[in-house]
Order: structure tokens, then C-alpha cells, then sequence
């Protein structure tokens, strides 16, 4: 499944502080005059056997508090842009735009936790994991009805996030390894704007009202 949307909303915690103690203790020290951050990514999607099914690497940006922007590059293009109202999915392969209500994707997800750290708490079980490879971590799981992944683990290393783990509710995990962070970063005008090209098909609607489904094959 190409259109992880999901793991793209979850990266968006990516906190830069290196001298707080503890996985929590840097994820509030992170928030703290957040206005956008910028960094290289590397994910790779393991299966239920553990075997690695899909590796992809791109960028992504974020601004605070509700526009990101994350753009796999090889061994596909694949680009996702939240503008603060609509969440939009471009595959230059399908030549297929999907666009859905951002809110509905927020929902149970730790990028609501980024602009309002009270969140944390009310809407996850949080628990510190330790130090393993290298990293020390800290677990999210949701408290939805019926969440959207199992858990995700923040491993924060020197630089600051520098991994993240997931785990679907289908047994699949994603991981995913942060590099050249920038904070606060000057964006180029357009970052967080998205214009289907001419010609593309475009699956859902442009209202604040619109649910749809994201690409997925």
C-alpha cells in the first residue's frame, strides 16, 4: 500500500531538543516556539512475517499548527499535502488526486499533540519504553474506540527524533528513520498549497465537508 498517510501524520511529532532527560521530557522541550521544521526521511513498511515489503525516501515539512507536506521521491514520487482544511494525495504515476477533510485524518493522531501538548495525555496512553539501539523512547497508544495504529514508538537520539516505529491494527510495521532536521526553517512560498495538474482525475471534494478515502494500492 503505497498511500501511508498515516505514518506521514505520525512524523510530524519531530522533536529537535538534545538536553532533556527522557523521551517525554524532549517531546514537551520540542514544542516550545515550534514554528516549522523540515527534514529527510527513509521508511521502510515490514509485513507480518517481518519481511520488508515496501522502501521509500522523500522530505516533509510541517508548520504549525495544521499544514504539512510530505513528498516521497524514490523509488516513486507520491506527494501528500495537508493545507489546514483538506489533506491531498498526487500519484503522478495514476495521474490521480485524492482529497479528504483534514479533521477526520487529526482524529486519535499525534499531530494533534504538536500544537497542544494537553493532548498528549487525553488522547493517548503514554509510557516511557527505555533506551534501546542507540535511542531513548516513548510509546503512544491511542485511545480511540477503534484506533488507527497499535502503537507508535518516538526514538529520540543526539539530533533529536531520529526514529519512529509503528504498528497497525493489521499487524504490519512501519519504520521510519528522520535526518537533517531544520527548525524553524524558511519555507518556500507554496509549501502547503496543492493544485491537481491539468488533466489528473480528482476523487472527492473540495468543501470542509468532504470524506473520502486516500489512495491505496
Amino acid at each position: 500500500m503505497r498511500s501511508l498517510l498515516f505514518a506521514a501524520l505520525l512524523i510530524l511529532l519531530a522533536p529537535l531538543a538534545r538536553a532533556a532527560d527522557g523521551a517525554r521530557a524532549r517531546l514537551d522541550a520540542f514544542a516550545k516556539g515550534l514554528g516549522a521544521v523540515s527534514a529527510h526521511f527513509a521508511q521502510t513498511v515490514y509485513d507480518v512475517n517481518g519481511q520488508p515489503a515496501d522502501r521509500t525516501e522523500g522530505t516533509l515539512a510541517l508548520s504549525a499548527p495544521r499544514q504539512f507536506r510530505w513528498e516521497t521521491t524514490t523509488p516513486y514520487k507520491q506527494l501528500i499535502v495537508a493545507d489546514g482544511m483538506h489533506v491531498w494525495i498526487y500519484d503522478p504515476e495514476l495521474e490521480q488526486v485524492t482529497v479528504r477533510n483534514q479533521g477526520v485524518e487529526e482524529s486519535h493522531s499525534p499531530l494533534t499533540v504538536l500544537t497542544d501538548l494537553s493532548q498528549l495525555d487525553r488522547e493517548f496512553k503514554v509510557s516511557e519504553q527505555g533506551s534501546r539501539d542507540g535511542c531513548v523512547w516513548l510509546r503512544l497508544k491511542s485511545t480511540a474506540k477503534d484506533p488507527q495504529f497499535e502503537y507508535a514508538d518516538l526514538g529520540f537520539g543526539p539530533a533529536g527524533l531520529e526514529r519512529m516505529d509503528f504498528k497497525d491494527t493489521l499487524g504490519n510495521r512501519t519504520e521510519i528513520r528522520f535526518s537533517a532536521w531544520q527548525r524553524n526553517p524558511k519555507l518556500p512560498a507554496g509549501t502547503f498549497r496543492f493544485t491537481p495538474p491539468k488533466g489528473a482525475d480528482v476523487i472527492g471534494d473540495i468543501t470542509p465537508e468532504a470524506e473520502v478515502h486516500p489512495l491505496g494500492h
